[in-house]
């Protein structure tokens, strides 16, 4: 499993944003991670407004200004938590940088699950319920930028099973908390 962490100066309990492309695992590893930890739960999809899921169900991708109050209320759970001295969890696909830069703080560890696009395709076709169609997948991969060095982030790769991720980042997010700072880390 691929994982690196590069932590800013930090002043409390952080909040994880687990991101990444619709398919990558975010909902599931999310849970298991704020369960170890005990932490608050954010699911980032239910804060989107009606006409964004609809949006999605129709398979017509999200542009920035669809994405600004959903990126307005998780940011604002983010600060509340922060404010407050609460640990948390969340996710949202981040996938730009200035997105990520809206959420950003100097407790916000970004925890990009990382797939290959095979592998996102196959999850995609596979998973019931859910709004976002796997034909939205390209668009998802073309809007993604990679994390860059300055942000405080762990990357997993996704190709072990959740628990085992989840594992990974519950460990990762602990040397974070402790000041660790493991960037690069094969």
């Amino acid at each position: 499993m691929e994982a690196d962490v590069n932590s800013p100066a930090r002043s409390g309990p952080p909040i994880l944003v687990i991101m990444g492309v619709s398919g990558s695992g975010k909902s599931t590893v999310a849970a298991l991670v704020a369960d170890a930890l005990g932490w608050d739960l954010l699911e980032g999809d239910d804060l989107h407004p009606r006409s964004n899921v609809e949006k999605m169900a129709a398979g017509r991708p999200l542009g920035d200004a669809d994405r600004a109050p959903w990126l307005a209320s998780i940011g604002e759970w983010i600060r509340d938590h922060t404010a407050r001295g609460r640990p948390g969890v969340v996710t949202c696909s981040a996938l730009r940088r200035s997105y990520r830069d809206d959420l950003a703080g100097a407790n916000v560890v970004f925890v990009h699950l990382a797939g290959t696009r095979e592998q996102i395709r196959e999850r995609l076709r596979t998973r019931h319920g859910h709004y976002m169609p796997a034909d939205l997948l390209d668009s998802q991969f073309a809007a993604f930028e990679p994390l860059e060095p300055d942000e405080a982030a762990i990357v997993v790769g996704i190709g072990d099973e959740p628990a085992a991720i989840a594992s990974e980042i519950v460990g990762r997010a602990t040397e974070w908390m402790h000041g660790t700072d493991v960037n690069p880390r094969p």
